[in-house]
């Protein structure tokens, strides 16, 4: 120690080594650590890696056999903005796992087996800007309100899922919304889907791949884009009856026959009444003139 109370240059290597592994020993098992970083890309893990210092900005999950994100250990990331579990065997229900990354702005979820979203998937993650779902086989259903609290929401990929609908309200009502990939779904574009495909016509929304955006079912339908099938779509579902529609008519015809044949059996009785009324009167006078004469 210097008289002015300085360490000597060997003591600042010593201290400087001990931050340095400290540095290493919070660096989860198997993952490289820089600043605010932690990487574990490709190492196989089953599981959520234990040890992520809690000031952990960006985590990166990616191409490993994780099956389930816990909650709780994830809230410990506070900080976390940026979270990439591409690659992985995520599925089943997701709701809730992200309740405690607020913060979250990028969230990548894509060559999973995720099998719906509800409102409670993401409904925490107020700040995010890019989430992408794409590569998930198993995706059937998002839920109309989904992404009601991702009001920031910028970049959505729904790419390559089993998707057959999608309610025009759920992206719609997204107001920063500029990306949305569509593509190599099984849309199925029935009347139903007609009101999403004229919005996806009239929005400013890029979406990428647009060649790639085609019906799946029904068969005469069947790898045409968007554009070119909703002028069929507006016309067959404006002549278009389903079977609720014969049913309907038929019961209107049935009332109405029914009316009419009740109508002409209560015409009929007044008639006779009328006519059995009128011969006897005819009777009556007769016998009354006979009478006087």
């Amino acid at each position: 120690m210097s008289p002015l109370g300085r360490p000597q240059p060997l003591s600042l290597m010593f201290l400087l080594g001990i931050g340095m592994a400290s540095e290493r020993i919070n660096c989860p098992s198997r993952c490289s650590c820089q600043y605010l970083e932690v990487n574990c890309t490709g190492q196989q893990f089953q599981e959520f890696p234990a040890d992520i210092p809690l000031d952990t900005r960006q985590l990166i999950l990616a191409a490993n056999n994780v099956s389930y994100l816990p909650a709780v250990e994830l809230s410990f990331l506070a900080d976390l903005v940026y979270l990439d579990c591409s690659k992985n065997l995520l599925g089943d229900d997701l709701d809730f796992t992200f309740i405690g990354v607020a913060k979250l702005v990028y969230l990548d979820l894509s060559f999973n087996s995720l099998t719906q979203v509800t409102f409670r998937t993401f409904s925490h993650l107020l700040s995010l800007v890019v989430l992408k779902i794409s590569d998930n086989p198993n995706l059937v259903a998002i839920k109309k309100d989904a992404f009601a609290n991702n009001t920031w929401l910028r970049h959505l990929d729904v790419s390559r899922t089993g998707l057959t609908f999608l309610d025009t309200s759920t992206v719609r009502d997204l107001p920063n919304l500029r990306f949305l990939g569509l593509s190599d779904n099984l849309w199925h574009c029935n009347c139903s889907f007609l009101d999403f495909i004229t919005w996806m016509t009239e929005s400013n929304i890029h979406f990428p791949d647009a060649d790639n955006i085609t019906c799946y079912t029904p068969e005469g339908l069947r790898a045409l884009r968007m554009s070119a099938v909703e002028a069929q779509l507006h016309v067959s579902c404006l002549t278009q009856l389903y079977k609720t529609d014969y049913i309907f008519l038929c019961l209107v015809g049935f009332c109405i026959f029914l009316a009419g044949t009740i109508t002409a059996w209560l015409a009929g009785i007044c008639a006779a009444i009328y006519k059995v009324h009128a011969s006897k009167g005819e009777e009556e006078e007769e016998e009354e003139e006979e009478d006087t004469a």
